[in-house]
């Protein structure tokens, strides 16, 4: 079993920066595929960004890249999420995730992943 749990989440204005970090307890999770998702308000569960094992390869949803920098730390089994020029859009609870392939690529599809978070709330005011 494998336990994430998110931290940094909180309230901040349009334009602000904002951090989130997953702390992965339990089997090592160096080999894996980690990934950032939310739910904004009335919404379903989307992509945010990911990182295969090694950092080797990120991706990024349209509406985040160029604003937001997925990375990992396997020494520590932590990933963060540096949020810059956040907007009331990015309002969401933001969710860890993990999966267990050696990937070459990341999965965009929430489906594809093993174990959760329980999530963080991000509100951006306007």
């Amino acid at each position: 079993q494998v336990q994430l749990v998110e931290s940094g989440g909180g309230l901040v204005q349009a334009g602000d920066s904002l951090r989130l970090s997953c702390a992965a307890s339990g089997r090592p999770t160096n080999t894996y595929t980690m990934a950032w998702f939310r739910q904004p308000p009335g919404k379903g569960r989307e992509f945010v960004a990911g990182i295969t094992w090694n950092g080797g390869r990120a991706n990024y949803a349209d509406a985040v890249r160029g604003r937001f920098t997925i990375s990992r730390d396997n020494t520590k089994s932590m990933m963060d999420l540096q949020m810059n020029r956040v907007t009331p859009e990015d309002t969401a609870v933001y969710y860890c995730t993990l999966r267990w392939k050696l990937d070459v690529a990341v999965p965009i599809q929430s489906n594809e992943y093993d174990y959760w978070g329980q999530g963080s709330q991000v509100t951006v005011s306007a």
